[in-house]
């Protein structure tokens, strides 16, 4: 199995050496580089195309949401974790809209982490549970439910994305082209104005599609 390549980004020393300690050990997982800010993880996602980016937010020069907004116009297969100290509304949101496909508190353990990282590899949004009720409150002034003009196999798909599946796995169990899947789920993410899965996952979950 091809090993998932990591590029590291935060400014301080001690926490890339010590993200770079944990995954080292674990054999699918490659580390690349990492790079002590936005800018320069910028350029070294274009020289080490890494599947994955752990991104820190709070950084000089260019912080993480302006580097993930980059990395994802530019690079649109390579998926950024968000990686952070903070768990405040603003981070939060600045960071899903810039296009993270997660967000994980710097408190989380390693296991979690490595299971974080390869869920991302493989099209999967990863949130930590403090992070998933700030989005969950994000949506709670919507007072029209937003899922009325579903199809039922919309329902069916929007549920699966909420489980955190891949297109893949959609396209297997409901005995769909993976193309097909892919053009539902463009049509879902228009009909519900969100530009990414996760936003999509956090709509289902409040209106009760799990």
């Amino acid at each position: 199995m091809q090993p998932i390549r990591v590029l590291l980004c935060d400014d301080q020393t001690v926490v890339r050496e010590g993200l770079e300690a944990i995954l080292s050990v674990v054999p699918h997982i490659e580390v690349v580089g990492a790079a002590e800010h936005g800018e320069e993880a910028v350029q070294m996602v274009e020289r080490f195309q890494p599947h994955v980016v752990l991104m820190d937010l709070n950084m000089p020069v260019m912080n993480g949401v302006q580097a993930t907004r980059h990395i994802r116009e530019r690079y649109p297969d390579v998926q950024v974790l968000a990686l952070t100290t903070y768990a405040t509304d603003e981070w939060v949101y600045d960071a899903i809209r810039a296009g993270a496909a997660g967000y994980l508190l710097k408190n989380t353990k390693r296991d979690a982490l490595v299971q974080a990282i390869e869920g991302i590899a493989s099209g999967e949004a990863q949130l930590s549970p403090d992070v998933a009720r700030k989005l969950m409150n994000y949506v709670t002034h919507t007072s029209v439910e937003p899922l009325a003009d579903l199809s039922k196999r919309e329902r069916e798909i929007l549920r699966r994305i909420a489980q955190g599946k891949t297109n893949r796995d959609i396209a297997t169990e409901l005995y769909l082209a993976p193309g097909t899947v892919r053009n539902y789920v463009s049509e879902l993410f228009a009909k519900l104005d969100v530009s990414d899965r996760t936003e999509a996952a956090v709509l289902a979950v409040k209106f009760g599609i799990e």
